[in-house]
């Protein structure tokens, strides 16, 4: 089996595997990185099908391309079908706006619909004497794990985690000859996440009793819907403003992938939600408003943020994990942000909690003894060695390719 990292091998983003076996090409992902210019993976040759393990544009960004390139098919959940389109919709607005154009149109978008197969969690698809089984992965409603199974069986993770949450139960390990895994987190341990959401209600209160606005960036798949439930019995009159509101209309349909529906439906029925620009005004003088996009790249976020960037009083308080290159990392180092072309001092207070759905450090290495692995190729991660070193000190053998470097595992 060969195997090559065409996007995301020693950084989080542009996710794209290219694994044959048995003369079968196979694609698992194909993302884009949403900075400043976007970064693309490299081009894969010649694919036989394809899989997504979940709609966020990390992942799924370039899927519209190679299926108008190729007319490939794509595997993946319903959930990741029916909010994929959305995420690559919005991504083709959000980049002709900025002046930075994808490889696709949003027709290709469209059509890319009508290449995708549905599968869902212990479901195969079998492809001459290959057999790949999907596995949930945990990090967002539908994010699954794909199993190729031939001569040895090879798991890739996509991101994974390996905690429940409100929205989605975590992951469980796969026994695997090979694991291809994410290390998104790698070297960095999260806090427990009852301390972090006591402290993020906690700073919501303080800003709120101080007459300000709280303006919490959450990504629209995942995110928001985990803040929504977090929120839920705060007491504060919480806004929903931006494509979030949608991807709840959509999770609702497929409770199977939820861990509780009733309490999703109980949180957006707490939310008050923003129909149209002239609610805006009204949510400024209000308590809470939750809002895309979680990078402050695009999104009504930009809006609340232009009105009270100099408001002390207000506080944008940051859920997840920032991309270099992107606004909210601008933002964390330098205390600015880019509004337009123009990069303009932030004075409200800025906070940052890790409510991230990604395995950390000591999950990824329970994680990866479960699976009993004999090879680990690490990826998705800008801080690999850590993870290495200690799979390394287990006897593990250890593969932490470049992008466009084929192996052979």
């Amino acid at each position: 089996m060969m195997l090559t990292l065409l996007g995301g091998a020693d950084e989080v983003g542009s996710l794209c595997l290219y694994l044959e076996d048995r003369g079968i090409k196979f694609l698992f992902d194909c993302g884009l990185t949403p900075s400043k210019p976007p970064k693309y993976p490299m081009r894969p040759s010649t694919v036989d099908l394809a899989f997504l393990t979940h709609a966020h544009i990390d992942h799924s960004g370039m899927m519209p391309w190679l299926c108008a390139q190729q007319g490939v098919d794509v595997i993946a959940t319903p959930p990741t079908i029916a909010v994929g389109k959305m995420l690559l919709e919005d991504s083709v607005k959000v980049s002709t706006s900025e002046g930075f154009p994808l490889p696709y149109e949003k027709w290709d978008v469209k059509a890319m619909r009508r290449h995708f197969q549905e599968v869902t969690f212990g479901e195969s698809v079998e492809v001459g004497d290959v057999e790949v089984v999907a596995h949930a992965a945990g990090h967002i409603p539908g994010a699954t794990m794909f199993e190729v199974i031939s001569d040895k069986s090879t798991l890739f993770t996509g991101d994974i985690n390996t905690l429940g949450t409100h929205l989605v139960e975590g992951t469980s390990s796969v026994d695997c000859d090979v694991l291809i895994i994410e290390s998104t987190y790698a070297g960095r341990n999260h806090p427990p996440r009852s301390t972090t959401e006591y402290e993020f209600l906690e700073k919501a209160r303080e800003v709120v009793d101080r007459g300000g606005l709280v303006i919490v960036p959450a990504f629209a798949v995942g995110r928001t819907q985990e803040m929504l439930m977090i929120l839920m019995n705060s007491g504060f009159e919480v806004w929903l403003d931006g494509m979030g509101r949608a991807v709840n209309k959509e999770f609702v349909k497929i409770p199977v992938y939820l861990r509780s529906l009733e309490k999703l439906r109980k949180a957006i029925s707490h939310t008050r939600a923003i129909k149209n620009n002239s609610e805006r005004s009204i949510v400024e003088k209000s308590e809470v408003v939750v809002t895309t996009s979680g990078m402050l790249d695009g999104g009504p976020v930009l809006e609340y943020l232009r009105n009270k960037r100099t408001d002390k009083d207000s506080a944008i308080l940051l859920t997840g994990f920032q991309v270099e290159n992107t606004n909210g990392r601008r933002l964390l180092e330098t205390g600015e942000m880019l509004f337009g072309n123009v990069s303009h001092k932030v004075e409200c207070e800025v906070g940052f909690y890790d409510f991230s759905a990604h395995a950390d450090h000591m999950e990824l290495l329970r994680f990866i003894n479960g699976c009993s692995p004999e090879t680990v190729v690490l990826c998705h991660g800008d801080n690999r060695e850590p993870l290495a070193e200690d799979l390394i000190a287990e006897d593990f053998d250890v593969r932490m390719p470049m992008e466009g470097e084929a192996i052979e595992v």
